[in-house]
């Protein structure tokens, strides 16, 4: 279940404290209570499964800016995509974060809105018929733990992945929660040359039964070394680097994916014209140079140069089929069950 920040709870009680201030005006013996609370206009509801310190800046930024007050909830991307085909109409305005695949599946409960500044992404990043607006761009990679790894030992394929070398040593989120795990997970099926059954079982094989709770464990089990290699997001892994965990990013070099994640009006939304607002915002140059430098992901936009380093030019990013992933979802994650409850019922 998602959870609203306790940050932005926070916010909320000390401004309805300001703002909803209760005045009692006597007249003619009686008293009369009026209660201003935030207007209309000045709100937005938006999901998001971005973590706390990608949405905060953003957030923040946005708020700031605009005077508009977001009410934020946040969880895992499949728990949210499944909010909004379930929750009524109007329930929430914008979703913000996850993989374009959901975005794709969910086309029909989304509200089509061509960004201002549209001929400023990328034109491979654009999506046909504007049914949402992609945010940055999160190449797969690799990760290793840097003390208990050599270099030349590491993972650099995807072939590599399915045999018994790395078995029980790879930390891998649930691709039924976690947004970069599906991406992951079909990114694997589009480059390594196999029958797509006996790539998920070869693969789950090799997990040998561990699973991350999420994809920010991914990271933290690397690090403290309870496994040896991950698969994460080149966003998170640049961010845990810089902080000074013991990890090394790499590319797998037989390719990986190279797509962005993206920001979307739901239909039904009460708050229209301040969404539209939110969507122009976070493909701004302002909010992209946010991108770029605060949360170290990779601009859409086809006007500003990216921040890579030497190692970062090694992507040899494949032609993802969104398309495919988007349709075929249903399918992939249903075998990959199935193949997790084989697994389990043999440990029983």
């Amino acid at each position: 279940m998602g959870t609203y920040s306790k940050k932005y709870k926070r916010k909320l009680s000390v401004l309805s404290v300001l703002t909803a201030a209760i005045f009692l005006l006597t007249g003619c013996g009686q008293s009369e209570e009026t209660v201003y609370q935030i207007p209309e206009d000045k709100k937005l509801i938006v999901y998001t499964a971005h973590k706390e310190e990608v949405y905060e800046p953003i957030i923040k930024e946005f708020e700031e800016r605009t005077g508009i007050f977001v009410e934020l909830k946040a969880a895992d991307t499949i728990a949210l995509f499944e909010e909004l085909q379930q929750d009524p109409p109007g329930t929430f305005d914008v979703m913000f974060g996850g993989g374009i695949e959901n975005f794709e599946e969910c086309r029909e409960y989304l509200q089509p809105y061509r960004v201002a500044e549209t001929d400023q992404i990328e034109e491979a990043y654009r999506v046909e018929g504007d049914a949402y607006t992609p945010f940055s761009v999160l190449p797969i990679v690799f990760i290793y733990n840097s003390k208990l790894v050599y270099p030349v030992a590491a993972p650099k394929t995807w072939d590599e992945l399915q045999t018994d070398r790395w078995k029980g040593k790879i930390a891998f989120a649930d691709p039924n929660k976690s947004g970069s795990s599906f991406t992951a997970l079909c990114t694997m099926l589009q480059v390594v040359d196999a029958e797509e059954q006996v790539i998920l079982r070869n693969f789950n094989d090799a997990l040998d039964g561990n699973i991350s709770p999420s994809s920010g464990a991914v990271l933290d089990e690397v690090n403290t070394g309870t496994r040896l290699v991950g698969i994460t997001n080149e966003g998170m892994a640049r961010q845990r680097i810089l902080e000074g965990e013991d990890l090394v990013m790499t590319y797998p070099t037989d390719g990986t994916s190279a797509i962005p994640d993206a920001t979307a009006i739901v239909k039904g939304t009460k708050h229209l014209e301040n969404a539209q607002l939110f969507l122009d915002f976070t493909v701004s140059q302002d909010a992209q140079r946010l991108v770029e430098e605060a949360l170290l992901r990779r601009t859409v936009r086809n006007d500003m140069p990216e921040k890579t380093t030497a190692e970062d030019n090694r992507l040899k990013a494949i032609d993802y089929d969104v398309t495919w992933a988007a349709s075929e979802k249903e399918s992939i994650l249903a075998a990959w069950d199935a193949l997790q409850r084989s697994k389990d019922e043999k440990v029983d």
